[in-house]
């Protein structure tokens, strides 16, 4: 079986002529849960997504996915909406929300903190992320050191 970011990659490429400029590909993720391997296709657009835009990507994509059969196996596929507290994974998820608030998960604590908001200041193309803190100082994290980092939702 190929890897799963090979598998990953291959369904973005095979996503990109479906989506045209209409839609986004937010992330593709292939996943194992329990005995069931899924396909995870997150996808979004200018204003919000649809259950009908999900019906139609899903459509489209499986029948794609037929033909160049790409994945060895069963597996379940899923297209949907990333969520407001959808994850910053790929540079433009990090250039889209800067200047919004942030929920910032940490494998090591930062002044006794793992777990914070603070608001994205910027984006360095080496992987560093510059964040402003509550207290208003501005500090810079590798996104190595994340376990996890996704616009807040704040009610």
């Amino acid at each position: 079986m190929a890897k799963r970011k090979d598998i990953e990659q291959v369904v973005e490429e095979l996503l990109q002529p479906i989506l045209d400029t209409k839609y986004e590909c937010v992330d593709v993720e292939y996943v194992k849960e329990g005995t069931n391997w899924y396909l995870k296709i997150y996808v979004d657009k200018e204003g919000g997504i649809t259950i009908e835009d999900c019906e139609y990507v899903s459509r489209a994509i499986e029948k794609k996915l037929d033909e160049e059969d790409p994945i060895e196996g069963a597996y379940i596929l899923e297209v949907s909406s990333p969520g407001l507290d959808r994850p910053l994974k790929k540079e433009k998820d990090f250039n889209r929300s800067i200047g919004k608030l942030v929920e910032v998960k940490l494998y090591t604590p930062l002044n006794g903190e793992k777990e914070f908001i603070a608001k994205l200041i910027n984006y360095k193309g080496d992987d560093h992320v510059v964040l402003e803190m509550e207290s208003g100082e501005e500090v810079t994290l590798s996104r190595k050191d994340m376990a996890l980092i996704r616009l807040a939702v704040i009610f």
